[in-house]
């Protein structure tokens, strides 16, 4: 009796404690059906966002890069907030996971991981200046930009107009010859706009629209590396 007998803190009896623990377990059960249904509601909604996806736009990304692999060119890589880590995974996989023996591999630069080159161009250029800048160097025709970005750029915000810095590199590298590869959601935005080639994803949810675009970038990114390390292996 005495083990059945155990209080809570506020000092409540055995009739009182079972009480609050059967409160506490009804609590428990509600909020592991609110965390099921939210697992469920987002898998469901991912993949009817991949159901969506214009396949087509697909192939003419990787074509665009495979004609850049064999003429030996450029890819440029860049996005903004969480669309610069996957900028960061997308030229880390596609200098690397790429690989074919005996076959050419891909010239990567990824614009956004040079900490101290995006600050001093920040200091003196301004923060729309970060990638065109770092682009002049080395940009020539058959290059390609591509570019990651949730909105697209252009939309209004606390510090002016998104995503100036996409922007501005995309008219840089359509000026020096180069084309432009986008990964976007909304509506696009800019990049919809100015790139050769966009892969706008769909927002079925606008309460789940930026956490599942940037998750289907991040599969769509796999695929492309996958697909063109299969095909350089024929090539």
């Amino acid at each position: 009796m005495t083990i059945t007998r155990r209080t809570s803190p506020g000092g409540l009896g055995l009739v009182d404690g079972q009480l609050r623990r059967s409160k506490i377990q009804s609590t428990t059960l509600s909020n592991g059906h609110v965390a099921q249904a939210g697992i469920g509601e987002f898998l469901k909604l991912s993949q009817r966002t991949l159901g969506a996806l214009d396949t087509n736009v697909l192939d003419e990304i990787i074509g665009c890069l495979m004609g850049v692999w064999r003429r030996r060119g450029i890819v440029y890589v860049m996005g903004n907030g969480g669309s610069a880590s996957t900028a960061t995974h997308f030229a880390a996989d596609l200098a690397k996971y790429t690989i074919a023996e005996g076959k050419p591999r891909f010239k990567v630069l990824g614009l956004t991981d040079n900490v101290p080159l995006v600050s001093a161009w920040t200091n003196d250029g301004g923060f729309q200046s970060i990638f065109s800048e770092q682009m002049a160097a080395w940009l020539a025709p058959g290059d390609a930009l591509v570019g990651f970005s949730v909105h697209g750029g252009s939309g209004s915000g606390g510090a002016g107009p998104w995503s100036q810095n996409m922007v501005n590199a995309m008219r840089t590298a359509k000026e020096g010859g180069a084309s432009v590869i986008g990964f976007s959601g909304f509506d696009g935005g800019a990049m919809a706009k100015m790139a050769d080639h966009c892969l706008t994803v769909p927002v079925l949810e606008d309460e789940l629209g930026t956490p599942i675009v940037e998750s289907v970038h991040v599969l769509l990114h796999h695929l492309v590396v996958h697909t063109l390390r299969e095909q350089i292996k024929y090539e």
